[in-house]
């Protein structure tokens, strides 16, 4: 599927993708935080091995992908404020 530019979307497109993009980054910030407390858990129970540092690294790879959507979110919410169809 081809992405359209935001200032082309419609109102209700712009709501569903907000809708949808802020679902998916709380999932994904669930996902990391509960993910770097078990290493944490996992690091004080059995030391710092090569399973703990290896698991640890996850959440720090993946947090470029969190804030890509947190940005993401922002500007659709920018979008909707200037069209003042904040629901």
């Amino acid at each position: 599927m081809k992405s359209q530019k935001i200032e082309e979307m419609s109102n209700e497109a712009l709501l569903k993708q907000k809708k949808t993009t802020e679902l998916a980054t709380g999932m994904l910030a669930g996902a990391l935080l509960m993910l770097l407390v078990m290493v944490v858990l996992l690091a004080i129970k059995k030391g710092l091995d090569a399973t703990s540092i290896g698991l640890g690294v996850i959440p720090f790879a993946l947090m470029p992908i969190l804030l890509l959507n947190w940005n993401s979110l922002k500007t659709l919410k920018k979008e909707l404020n200037s069209r003042q169809n904040v629901i």
